[in-house]
């Protein structure tokens, strides 16, 4: 092969490869400049740590958290890959489980019922979710959490590891949140849908409803979890949730650890602040 044929083919290989990155924002929206800011504002004042992100590109626009790329624990927020994981391996078909409470090691005391994926989502069933990760292999989940770049809980995981329970799987915050933003990316793949309907329906009457309540024109995607405490001062539990807003077209994604306080509690202060950005 001669010189310029050489020269045409590296130059074809990188307009291929051009095509198929994922499109950068020029510059974030005004919507997203209105978050930064407020963020910004009001996040000194409270007892939580924030990561704002370009939900187009997955570019870290703002943050106030300390050591955001170390693993840790995010309690709930792993479930969607958890079940990622179950469905690649079950024809992307999802069971209906049902939810006993507190006697099926649920977070509440009285019973969910028959949940489906996208109910389990909503209300981050435990007792759904432990059951949903019986079926599911250590490989399984290593292999979502490769495609996602997240870090996986390793070999020797239990089923309450991948449903999001103790502090086994240890996942950089930054890492969650553009996985996150991967997901919203993949919103047309089989397995996806149910998952960000979920989401959709915890913003609404899920455990984060207190993010849906107060904002009165705009919907979100929700997750929330609890976990583990890992920083100074320590507590019991922290809460994290996590959103994508607009629902039906995110600009940007946030998320939010509160100290000592539950995921859907910190769904609260996070309604607050998405409510000044909203206006």
């Amino acid at each position: 092969m001669g010189p310029l044929k050489i020269l045409l083919s590296l130059l074809l290989a990188f307009l291929t490869l051009a095509r198929n990155l994922p499109a950068q924002s020029a510059s974030p929206t005004l919507f997203a400049q209105s978050a930064v800011k407020i963020l910004e504002r009001d996040f000194p004042k409270t007892n939580a740590s924030f990561l704002l992100l370009d939900a187009s590109a997955g570019i870290l626009l703002a943050h106030h958290w300390k050591d955001y790329e170390k693993p840790i624990p995010l309690g709930s927020l792993v479930k969607p890959f958890t079940a990622l994981a179950y469905a690649s391996a079950h024809n992307f078909k999802y069971p209906k489980l049902e939810c006993k409470g507190k006697a099926g090691a649920c977070w509440q005391d009285r019973p969910h019922g028959t949940l489906d994926l996208t109910s389990a989502i909503s209300v981050s069933c435990n007792a759904y979710f432990r059951q949903l990760a019986q079926s599911v292999s250590a490989e399984q989940i290593a292999q979502v959490a490769h495609d996602f770049h997240i870090e996986s809980p390793g070999e020797n995981s239990e089923s309450q590891t991948f449903a999001g329970l103790g502090d086994r799987w240890q996942i950089s915050p930054l890492r969650m949140a553009q996985a996150y933003v991967e997901l919203q990316r993949r919103k047309d793949h089989p397995g996806v849908s149910e998952i960000l309907q979920g989401m959709r329906q915890s913003a609404l009457r899920g455990t984060g409803i207190s993010v849906g309540h107060h904002l009165t024109h705009t919907k979100a995607l929700v997750k929330t979890g609890t976990a583990p405490c890992t920083h100074i001062p320590w507590a019991p539990a922290d809460g994290f949730t996590l959103v994508l807003l607009p629902a039906d077209a995110p600009e940007i994604v946030l998320l939010v650890r509160e100290h000592s306080v539950t995921g859907a509690a910190a769904a609260e202060l996070v309604g607050k602040l998405l409510r000044q950005m909203e206006q």
